[in-house]
């Protein structure tokens, strides 16, 4: 019986779902998965998952103190949002799942390093084991540098937005657990730069992967190589063979859909037998090949902006969603011991004997029209009196 490319690619790469979406990961059921900046603001964005959305920020606000600016609580309210989905794609996958430090901290190692030690200890409260999390971080220099001390405290680093083989070597040497570099915004690069379009075997993400995974088998090196960032299915088929493969739902969808033969690509016994020179590297040197790389220079700094936006506007939603959730409380609170004062006879209502107003604003909030103020008439009333007082 013929089997899919989905099923053939299982036997010899493990297969990673590249989503927050969590009824995707259960129906593609892969052994690990990852998410990021942008991955999570999508998820947020979707009404299936408005309770893990509030259960974060109601968390957050716990953290943070009720007087807490609503800055300080949405800046909580974002490490355990990623927390969350993490946890419960954990419940699904019995493998790994990556969680992203703030792309804004990139450069600095101190701040990442406390970043991702947070997130860890957040994921410990909850019951899980560390080495099921897996800290992704940018592969700057620094970002490199930290994730070589978080491996020595046993947090396990998935380092990403990988583009050049100098990335690649600095983290091997850091002994990081993972990297993704990113074949498909290589290719992206390679096509504005010279206008042409490359078969799935002259991909230049596909080569620069090859390149990456050849060395590391070749020298022995633990770090994992798992490929990301797809654009066609020709890419999945050049990479066959590779540690690990992290695959948007689309693309697995078409890998279920095709039975093709699927041979492997990349094996470790031939990458041994290779011939290859080692490379050497310190900051200094990591520097000038970095600058030396004009693509790998321009897609790290372009996806450290990117994710840096995506972050800032999941920002926005959250504080847009925190303020107006309570100011809806605070609002509901003030209408409640309002309403007591005028309810003399405490029967769920106010009269107009009851009320001591003017004529005039009973009116106003007797929104039916029937003779009575319901609690709820009383709290749409303030709400309005307070959105005309505070506008410009």
């Amino acid at each position: 019986m013929a089997q899919s490319l989905y099923e053939q690619l299982q036997k010899m790469t493990i297969v990673v779902a590249d989503t927050g979406d969590l009824a995707s990961i259960e129906k593609f059921k892969p052994r690990d998965a990852t998410t990021n900046p942008s991955l999570i603001t999508a998820a947020a964005q979707m009404e299936e998952y408005a309770p893990v959305v509030d259960d974060a920020l109601k968390w957050a606000r716990r953290e943070a103190g009720t007087d807490a600016p609503p800055k300080r609580v949405v800046a909580l309210a974002i490490d355990r949002l990623s927390v969350e989905f993490g946890l419960r794609i954990l419940k699904i996958v019995p493998g790994r799942v990556s969680t992203e430090v703030d792309a804004r901290l990139s450069f600095d190692t101190a701040a990442t390093i406390e970043k991702a030690r947070q997130l860890i200890a957040q994921y410990e409260a909850a019951g899980a084991q560390r080495s099921r999390v897996l800290i992704k971080i940018a592969s700057t220099w620094e970002g490199i540098c930290a994730a070589a001390e978080l491996e020595r405290e046993g947090i396990h680093c998935n380092l990403t937005l990988l583009f050049g083989m100098h990335q690649a070597v600095a983290c091997a040497e850091a002994g990081v657990t993972l990297i993704s570099p990113f074949v498909g915004r290589i290719l992206d690069w390679y096509k504005k730069s010279t206008g042409r379009d490359y078969t799935p075997a002259e991909d230049p993400g596909v080569q620069s992967v090859t390149r990456i995974y050849q060395y590391y088998k070749h020298f022995g090196y633990k770090t994992e190589v798992m490929g990301a960032s797809f654009r066609n299915l020709g890419e999945i088929e050049e990479l066959a063979g590779c540690d690990l493969l992290t695959i948007s739902p689309k693309l697995l969808d078409e890998l279920r859909a095709n039975e093709r033969p699927l041979p492997r690509k990349l094996d470790p016994a031939q990458s041994k037998s290779l011939s290859m020179e080692r490379i050497t590297l310190d900051k200094a040197s990591f520097e000038r090949m970095h600058a030396e790389d004009q693509m790998a220079r321009e897609k790290l700094a372009e996806g450290i902006e990117g994710f840096s936006k995506a972050i800032e506007a999941l920002e926005k939603m959250l504080e847009t969603r925190l303020v107006g959730t309570e100011g809806k409380q605070r609002l509901s609170g003030v209408a409640k011991e309002l309403f007591g004062v005028y309810d003399l006879d405490g029967d769920g209502a106010i009269t107009r004997e009851e009320w001591a107003g003017t004529a005039a604003v009973f009116e106003a909030l007797d929104l039916d029209g029937d003779g009575r103020i319901t609690p709820e008439e009383l709290a749409a009333g303030i709400g309005a009196a307070h959105l005309l007082r505070t506008s410009p």
